[in-house]
């Protein structure tokens, strides 16, 4: 059985106050033609279909233009989950009637739930959709209160299919979690840490036989071949620059040995950085194509006069600008700092924020508090 492996699109995603809808439009075009030269059996989306709980009106157009492609031109059944940034109630409306057109679209957990079986000239392959849940969520669904951390929670799902199937037949897990050992971006949320740690361990997953992962945006693998995130469509923070984004396609034997194959994805507009004084800059060609998305740092000591301005005359998408701090600059440590704290979870920099007004550590009591008011507004966003 052939299988495509998508993740984590984004649409209506918003980066540097730019709209990258025409973005997502071109690359899913690309998209489309990579579906439609190899033909997959299935195409799997593991998660994080919209940017926000409350998706512009370009991208929910977007998406219904490209599933309809998919399941109705190319009648490829598309087997879906939401994601951390998705709204499970808003992708759940239809999801039924859906399922009889060949979109498995799964948003919530449900006890006792049955996986999408797809069947080749070898037998069934089960496909588990697991969207992403909070702890409490599965804690509820399995009346299990010592359920505390995504690890837990995961290994509850793991252990209910592993009773209720044989795992001697191919299995296919299609999750939205963060691996241990995965390696991150700036533009990936954190995932929420009320209770214990926000990673699952992948050793869970030994007895699949493909585990299809979104969440984090670089294509890689986590301890296993058959262990995989697909990546990100397109990049989404200067952090990826260096990323090669990509479909994966995971031919799958009889046995359930995989073969795979990551094709890569070209946007019509690349992330860059570039460096370099004012006035190289402004004779052109420091970017590999002007109308790349730049991050541009200036060596320049001095003052200048509307350096963003002139500048995007030659390179109308500067993203962000900054002047390069010399290794004797003063201010080299505030910088550092910053970074830093771009890093932090949202209760990491309350508590921070805290040290620095009060002088002292935040006490347990409020900063458990403080975790419950962000889980709470993070379940707000996602429509819960």
């Amino acid at each position: 059985m052939k299988l495509l492996h998508t993740a984590d699109w984004h649409l209506g995603k918003i980066v540097n106050y730019v709209h990258m809808t025409e973005d997502q439009r071109s690359i899913l075009q690309q998209f489309i033609q990579i579906v439609k030269e190899e033909k997959p059996d299935a195409i799997l989306i593991a998660g994080d279909l919209y940017d926000r709980s409350i998706p512009p009106k370009q991208a929910v157009e977007l998406l219904n233009d490209t599933l309809i492609t998919l399941i109705n031109d190319f009648q490829i059944p598309v087997l879906a989950i939401s994601g951390n940034h998705d709204s499970p109630d808003r992708l759940q409306f239809g999801s039924e009637l859906f399922r009889k057109q060949g979109l498995f679209l799964d948003t919530k957990l449900k006890k006792e739930r049955q996986p999408v079986t797809l069947y080749d000239e070898h037998g069934p392959v089960h496909f588990h959709l697991i969207p992403y849940i909070e702890p409490a969520e599965v804690a509820y669904v399995f009346e299990d209160n010592e359920i505390k951390s995504h690890h837990q929670a995961a290994n509850k799902l793991v252990q209910d299919i592993q009773n209720r199937f044989d795992m001697k037949e191919r299995h296919v897990w299609i999750g939205h979690a963060f691996l241990a050992g995965g390696m991150e971006s700036e533009s990936e949320e954190r995932l929420s840490m009320i209770g214990g740690s926000p990673y699952v361990d992948a050793n869970l997953y030994k007895d699949f036989h493909y585990v299809a992962l979104g969440h984090l945006h670089q294509p890689q693998r986590v301890t296993r071949e058959w262990v995989r995130y697909s990546g990100s469509i397109l990049k989404y923070s200067f952090s990826e620059v260096n990323h090669q984004k990509s479909v994966t396609i995971v031919e799958m034997d009889e046995a359930g040995n995989n073969e795979i194959q990551q094709i890569p994805l070209t946007p019509q507009r690349d992330f860059e950085v570039i460096e370099g004084y004012f006035e190289e800059l402004l004779a052109g060609g420091a970017a590999e194509n002007p109308e790349n998305y730049l991050h541009i740092r200036l060596l320049d000591d001095g003052q200048l006069v509307d350096p963003m301005g002139k500048l995007r005359q030659i390179y109308p998408n500067i993203l962000h600008l900054e002047r390069r701090k010399s290794m004797t600059n003063p201010h080299l440590d505030e910088l550092n700092q910053m970074k830093e704290r771009q890093k932090l979870s949202h209760d990491q920099l309350f508590a921070s924020f805290y040290e620095d007004i009060k002088g002292s550590q935040l006490p347990d009591a409020r900063r458990e508090l403080i975790e419950k008011a962000v889980h709470h507004i993070k379940e707000k966003e996602r429509g819960q």
